[in-house]
This record gives C-alpha cells, structure tokens and sequence, in this order.
C-alpha cells in the first residue's frame, strides 16, 4: 500500500478509535454499573462455569489490583481520568440482544456492580535508534516510519466486581450477546453512531473463565480492527478494548494484548 494510502485509512479509522477509545469509559463510582441495565434475564445462566463467590472487591481492593505503571514492560499505564467518561445511558445500540458488546467496549459495568477502575495501557514508541538517509525515505522508507509510527496499540481496561453470581453471569451475558451480534450492530455514543461491521471469535486464556473477539467497524466505506477481550476471575470481570492504528492500514497484524491480559490475570489472582 502507498503511503498516501495508508494515511488515508489511518485517518479515516481514527475516527472511530477517538470515538471508541478516547472516551472509552463510563463512571469510575462504585455504583457506575448499576446504570447499565441490559435486560440480561434471558442469558443469567448462560456461563458454563461455576458460580462465583458472593463477596465483591471493593473500591479500594480494585485499585489496587489494577494495572500499575511498570506492570506491562514497553507501556504507559494511566487512570482514566474526567475526559474519558460516558455516562452509561449515554451508549444504546440498534439491537437490544447487542448493548452487553456495546458496554464492554465502553467499559461500562453490567448490572450487580459494586465498584469499578480503569486504565489506559498505552504502547511506548519503539526507539532501535536506526534513522533513514533521505534516499532510503525516497525509495519507500517513508511509508514504512509512517506504519511504524502509528505500529501502537491502545488498551482501555476495565476492572467490575460484582454481587452474588452477578460476575459470572455478566460474563455469560456478554458471550451470549457476541455470539448473537456477530454479523454486526450499531452503537451511539453521546450521539455519534458507530457501525460495527461484524464480532468474530479469538482465542485468549486466562482467569477463571476468559474470551476474547475481534471486532470490526466501518467507516465510510473503511474498516478498522479492535480487539475485545473479557475475563472473570472469582466476582471480577475485566475487559480489555484495545485499537492499533497502523492495523487500519491492513498491511499490520493486530493481535489480542495478551501481554497486558495477562498482566492483568495475575493482579487478580
């Protein structure tokens, strides 16, 4: 792909990733989940495996078994802060059966919610302190520091703990709702639509239970990749929104960040 090509497309697919990223939460307050009614009756039981303990972490036990600095090598890991927050009500989708997807892209908490924490786990430039001459620039090295430069991916991190069996049925509700939406969706957020083109199985490991999708938007007529990950461990769902730019470009490969699941697994052990 020519440079002017992969511009283009980054340009285009940074559209969605300011929508879905850069205000990729809802509020961090200890009763935030409570907002996110979703109708999950249908898929309380829809998880396979065992019944989580009742007691939720709190406030506090949640920040401090959030992602710290230094805790994924190679990356920047911040709070999410004022300027990331959506309220709950604020996301709806076109499909009922879809807004579980839709809030865990958004970090919202299900319902049964006791207290929540975000990050922002953001991947440090590569310095391999190789610079270009002007001729290696002129014969196609410009394309290829573009594609390196934007070669970052973008994790929002949601860490939700839950009351009674509300955890674990958070995460059946989830799966259930991927399964059905995989052809697609449309999610609103603080009124700006966001086609999700289709919501297709990863593989990913990890906690007591884990599942992972790559979903896939559109926008005017340019697709672009995000990775979803989600994982229970004891009554403590996490899921993971991550985005790579240069992956919009297609000549890019955007895998799962398993290295910050699994940063993050062993936080929650």
């Amino acid at each position: 792909m020519r440079a002017t090509a992969v511009r283009r497309t980054a340009l285009a697919a940074s559209a969605a990733a300011l929508t879905l990223l850069a205000t990729a939460c809802s509020g961090s307050s200890d009763t935030d989940g409570k907002a996110g009614k979703n109708d999950r009756a249908g898929a309380a039981g829809s998880s396979s495996a065992p019944k989580a303990p009742a007691e939720a972490l709190s406030a506090d036990e949640l920040e401090k078994a959030a992602l710290a600095q230094g805790d994924v090598k190679g990356t920047k890991i911040t709070k999410a802060g004022a300027a990331d927050e959506v309220p709950a009500d604020g996301v709806t989708v076109d499909k009922k059966e879809c807004l579980p997807v839709a809030h865990a892209m958004y970090g919202v908490a299900q319902e049964g919610s006791a207290a929540s924490a975000k990050r922002k786990v953001i991947d440090e430039p590569k310095a391999d302190g190789k610079k270009k001459s002007l001729e290696e620039l002129a014969e196609g090295g410009a394309e290829d520091a573009f594609k390196d430069a934007f070669d970052l991916t973008s994790t929002f991190v949601a860490l939700h703990s839950y009351e009674g069996t509300a955890g674990a049925d958070a995460f059946g509700a989830l799966k259930k709702a991927a399964a059905d939406c995989a052809g697609g969706f449309t999610a609103t957020v603080a009124g700006t639509p966001t086609e999700v083109v289709s919501v297709a199985e990863e593989k990913v490991t990890g906690g007591d239970e884990s599942a992972a999708w790559t979903v896939t938007s559109e926008d005017d007529g340019e697709k672009a990749p995000f990775k979803l990950v989600a994982l229970r461990k004891g009554n403590t769902v996490a899921t993971f929104f991550a985005f790579n730019l240069a992956a919009a470009g297609g000549d890019v490969t955007f895998e799962v960040p398993a290295e910050v699941v699994a940063a993050q697994d062993k936080k929650l052990a």
